[in-house]
């Protein structure tokens, strides 16, 4: 892998990790456009620049809300911190719809999509069509709840599907459930840290499998690039849900998706060879 690919595949991860756009749908549409994709026979994805990359992604989030995770740590030994506690619970409960799905053969389904550039060009519209429910439906506001934290876990078990945006389902979850933006998209960044940690740890064996010092360069410049760019993309996204923005996402979901159909669908079809 070339450095130049690297910065390039981490740069499109640090910002559709956290813009409301799909970065696993991103990432496989970069990594058609490159050539990286489909692999060669007999080789299977770069699972180790996967998990670097997600570690830079992680990084980003841990830094950008330090604040409040140190208050909701500092809540496990302070009685009076009861909101910052019931964010734990919270967090936990949303985990699971995902956790559970990847344990199904739904899971490997999902999966496969991964494959088929057309079919997750497609699944941006969908991303769109989210992106603007919110707009349509009007939701009577309340406090985020055990309930809401829930629907919101369903959200993102869903994005396991390249091309449904983790961050776009889960903030749209929230604020169809009533909960106020600017709550709504913290808890769906806070969300991203169990999720992305967990992806890491689920593939640590294939990662010490398939090490290797070799493309270290590539691999680090990458993670820098995920990382830095990450930052930028949470601190985008929280303005523009606070100033009624969020919505405008979706337009850009609508237009890479019907260019993503067309060339992959009728002008280059090599990818399905």
């Amino acid at each position: 892998m070339e450095i130049w690919e690297a910065i390039v595949v981490g740069v499109v991860q640090g910002l559709a990790e956290f813009l409301p756009i799909s970065s696993s749908g991103h990432i496989v549409l970069t990594q058609f456009l490159l050539g990286m994709r489909p692999f060669p026979e007999g080789q299977d994805a770069d699972v180790v620049f996967e998990v670097i990359l997600h570690v830079g992604t992680l990084l980003s989030v841990l830094v950008y809300f330090w604040k409040k995770l140190w208050r909701m740590t500092q809540s496990l030994w302070t009685k009076s911190m009861v909101d910052e506690r019931k964010w734990i619970g919270f967090l936990a409960l949303a985990t699971l719809p995902a956790v559970v799905l990847v344990l199904t053969p739904l899971g490997d389904v999902f999966e496969s999509a991964y494959e088929n550039p057309f079919f997750v060009s497609g699944l941006l519209l969908i991303t769109g069509a989210l992106l603007l429910a919110p707009k349509v439906i009007k939701a009577k506001q309340r406090e985020l709840s055990w309930k809401s934290a829930l629907v919101m876990g369903v959200g993102q078990a869903f994005a396991i599907l390249p091309g449904i945006s983790r961050s776009g389902s889960t903030i749209t979850a929230g604020l169809l459930g009533g909960v106020e933006p600017k709550k709504a998209a913290e808890f769906a960044f806070l969300m991203s840290i169990p999720a992305i940690a967990g992806a890491v740890v689920f593939k640590l064996d294939e990662v010490k499998e398939k090490f290797s010092g070799e493309d270290m360069p590539a691999y680090f410049s990458g993670a820098v690039a995920a990382f830095l760019v990450g930052l930028f993309a949470v601190y985008v996204v929280m303005k523009a849900i606070q100033r009624g923005k969020f919505q405008y996402f979706a337009y850009y979901c609508f237009v890479a998706g019907v260019l993503g159909m067309i060339w992959f669908g009728f002008v280059n079809t090599g990818w399905k060879v």
